[in-house]
């Protein structure tokens, strides 16, 4: 969606360096979704756009992984006029559903994420809210990250945007990317190293 990628870029939202991702992985680009959806216009244009791929899946609460999916799940549960919850870390430092949220046997789920590379986080929410009852019908993430490696969430996996990354292991670096310094993005601050 050429679209997106115009908003991307001009909301400053796609980053351009050295980036170690919550993979793992290193990367030449980054997407700080957070750059994009500080418009609320914007927010409510683009998880709306979501929000209608979902209409055919008839998910009741929309669950967000930790913060960078909040926006984006509670943008599209008003679209949807459903409810929005979320997981987090928890005492452990493990996932988990906390503030007094619960899901009841058989609801009908969607797990709303900005950004999906290996899916690791919608993976551990699916798992936290299929053990408590609920059916997860599809995932809905703004960008598909994942390079053709698209995760199996036993689900049909909606995006806006699929694109193909170029990510690299800690020890496969190519020798532009040794030469700068890298940024653990997200919530960390920008420009300071790891």
């Amino acid at each position: 969606m050429n679209e997106l990628l115009d908003l991307l870029h001009r909301t400053g939202a796609l980053l351009r360096g050295h980036f170690i991702l919550r993979s793992g992985l290193h990367s030449r680009e980054f997407f700080q979704c957070s750059l994009l959806l500080q418009y609320a216009k914007t927010a409510e244009y683009v998880c709306g756009l979501l929000a209608e791929k979902l209409l055919p899946f008839g998910c009741q609460t929309v669950v967000s992984p930790a913060l960078g999916g909040i926006l984006v799940g509670h943008e599209i549960a008003r679209h949807l006029n459903g409810r929005h919850i979320f997981v987090e870390k928890g005492p452990d430092g493990e996932l988990a559903l906390r503030r007094g949220f619960t899901v009841s046997p058989g609801e009908k789920i969607a797990i709303a994420e900005d950004v999906v590379t290996r899916g690791g986080r919608v993976q551990q929410a699916s798992n936290i809210i299929q053990s408590l009852g609920g059916v997860i019908v599809a995932i809905a993430s703004i960008i598909d990250r994942s390079g053709g490696a698209t995760p199996d969430f036993g689900c049909p996996f909606i995006r806006l945007v699929q694109l193909e990354i170029d990510t690299f292991e800690t020890h496969n670096l190519p020798p532009d990317l040794k030469a700068l310094p890298a940024i653990r993005p997200g919530g960390y601050e920008m420009g300071k190293h790891p």
